[in-house]
């Protein structure tokens, strides 16, 4: 009788660690997918606004992030735009998250149907920041309004010259936890 307890025990704690070792992977799955749609949606985008540009009125920086009268999820123009954006069902900045094709990834019913309305898949947020960082070092974040003068080793940058480094966190957030917990974390740069 010990001996088949032991076993079915072991049996137990077995299924227990394979449930958990299952959801963390589904989890990290799905994370990763959402990040990478936001690099997809984010390829196509100039790196600043195609109309306005960035520029600097005296050492104020203008044309970073979304500009005035860019409201909505289609408005988004370029990269800086991304620039503080978060996708998330309730409580972002534009509901979410998205596809690559800035549509709202539905949750899917037990019966494989989509509601109606589409209802954002629950828990999960991805948030961007587009940070310039400089071309020798891209650990090192400069301000929007920093342009690069000119020196005996160094060459001018523009302010609209120098690389951006995006990165979209994705969170997940389940009905009994209390804050969102980072699952993913991709980041890319962006050359001029």
């Amino acid at each position: 009788m010990i001996i088949v307890s032991v076993g079915i025990m072991a049996f137990v704690d077995a299924q227990s660690a394979f449930y958990t070792s299952n959801n963390w992977s589904s989890q990290s799955a799905t994370a990763m997918f959402l990040a990478n749609e936001i690099r997809e949606m984010s390829r196509s985008l100039p790196r600043h606004d195609p109309v306005t540009g960035l520029t600097l009125s005296g050492t104020t920086a203008v044309g970073w992030g979304r500009e005035a009268g860019e409201s909505t999820v289609a408005d988004i123009d370029d990269l800086d735009d991304l620039d503080g954006v978060t996708f998330v069902a309730s409580d972002g900045t534009f509901a979410g998250p998205v596809d690559a094709t800035r549509t709202v990834i539905p949750q899917i019913n037990d019966d494989g149907t989509v509601p109606d309305p589409v209802v954002p898949i629950r828990g999960w947020s991805q948030s961007i920041a587009v940070q310039k960082v400089d071309p020798y070092n891209f650990a090192t974040v400069r301000a929007s309004n920093w342009q690069q003068v000119a020196s005996t080793t160094d060459a001018f940058i523009p302010v609209n010259g120098f690389p951006l480094r995006v990165t979209v966190v994705v969170s997940y957030k389940g009905n009994l936890d209390a804050t969102p917990a980072e699952v993913a974390r991709v980041t890319w740069v962006v050359h001029p």
